[in-house]
Formats: structure tokens, sequence, C-alpha cells
């Protein structure tokens, strides 16, 4: 089959149209095709240009399904969090309510993306070297954040690029709850961490309007509680 040929995106048409996709075409991405699209996200923002990321395709079926394994158990324990009502591991959270959802957690396969997750047509970890990031956050004494902007940037772009190919995706953090096991599964070392898994594939839809909170809902002047950004301002 020849694959199709991508009109080229427009800046604010991408940023604005590049939605999760998690349903492909039973079809593979070609390698050159992937090239391309890391060849432009490598131009991402990233900390002193220090490019401290690493991706590992995952593309034997035995590596596939552990990912896969991985993935569902922290869905599952994501789902069952959900359910009690509890928001699922945040930095300021109820970690007892958290473990009660948890401890009642199913254990089956779900279904859906999640546990169709090792027929992903493209398995890209993504990894951050340690040894890399400028994390100003680091001795705050609360979770720390910084580092990522060194690193997600990276992943957004991927998304941007591979949208422009006529692709779609969608980034997980799902299997950063098993990081342990990822990093023994892909013999990953000890100075890199597990940021997240892209997921990429021709769609077989893709969203046509994405819903947002609107820039004053988020944007205020001067101080957490000031003003409101005026979306009719010039």
């Amino acid at each position: 089959m020849t694959a199709e040929v991508a009109e080229p995106l427009g800046l604010v048409e991408g940023l604005r149209t590049t939605g999760a996709v998690r349903d492909f075409e039973d079809r593979p991405v070609p390698h050159d095709v992937l090239a391309k699209v890391f060849d432009t996200a490598r131009f991402a923002p990233n900390g002193g240009n220090q490019q401290a990321w690493h991706i590992v395709l995952v593309e034997d079926p035995e590596l596939r399904r552990g990912m896969r394994d991985l993935y569902v158990d922290g869905w599952n324990r994501y789902l069952a969090m959900r359910a009690a009502g509890v928001q699922p591991w945040a930095p300021i959270g109820d970690r007892e309510a958290e473990a009660a959802a948890i401890a009642d957690a199913d254990d089956g396969d779900p279904g859906g993306f999640a546990g169709d997750f090792d027929q992903v047509p493209v398995m890209a970890v993504l990894l951050a070297d340690l040894r890399l990031l400028a994390a100003t956050d680091r001795d705050l004494g609360r979770y720390t954040l910084v580092g990522g902007a060194s690193i997600y940037p990276f992943a957004w772009s991927v998304l941007l690029a591979a949208h422009a190919e006529g692709l779609g995706g969608v980034m997980t953090t799902m299997n950063v709850v098993h990081e342990p096991e990822v990093k023994a599964l892909l013999q990953i070392p000890d100075d890199h961490a597990v940021v997240g898994v892209l997921a990429l594939g021709y769609p077989t839809k893709r969203a046509t309007k994405l819903r947002r909170d609107p820039v004053d809902s988020f944007v205020t002047v001067d101080a957490f509680a000031g003003t409101p950004l005026r979306t009719d301002a010039p």
C-alpha cells in the first residue's frame, strides 16, 4: 500500500488540531517516516541545548507484551482511584485513600487502548539523562517539575511532527508507575529516567474540535487571584 502524502500544516493549525490519537490503522509506520519525524522534533527547546532525551523503539513482540502488562497494571490502578474519587498520583494528595483504592483495583484485561497496547504501530519509550538536566527546583523540598522542561517539549514536537506526516499519537506516562521493571526489560541504565511512552501510527480518525478551558480561566494579571486576562484584549 502506498503511503498517503500529508498536506502541509500551518503552525497555528497544527497547534490547534494535534489531539490525542489512540486508534490506529493496522499498517506499519516505515522507519524512514519515523526518522523524518524525529529529525524535525530534535529542534525542540531544551535547557542548555543538552538534548538529554533518548528514545527506545520497542519492536520485539515479547518486549511489547511486557510493556503492555505493565501498562495494564498502572491503568487498572488509575481507574480504581478515579472510581473512588481520588486524583491519581497527585503530588499533594491523600496517600491512604490512594492505597485503599489501589487495593481494590481490578487485575484483569481492561481492553481498549490499554489492553491492546502491545499492538500500537510505534511504541517509542522516551528517556531523560538525569546527568544533563538543570532541575533548578531540585532542592526546594517539594515535587520537582523543572527538569521536565528539557524533555517534554521534545515529546510534544514529536507529536506535532508526526501530525505533519499524516500520523497521530499520544504520550502516556502509565508505564512510569513501573519504571524499575521497564528499565530492566529494556536494559536502561540507572542514570536515565523513563518519562513516558509515545504511541504513534496512522489514525483511524482525527478529532476536528478539541475542547480546552478559555484563556481567562487560567491567566491572571499581577497575582494568582488577580484580574483574569481579557480574551478580547488587543
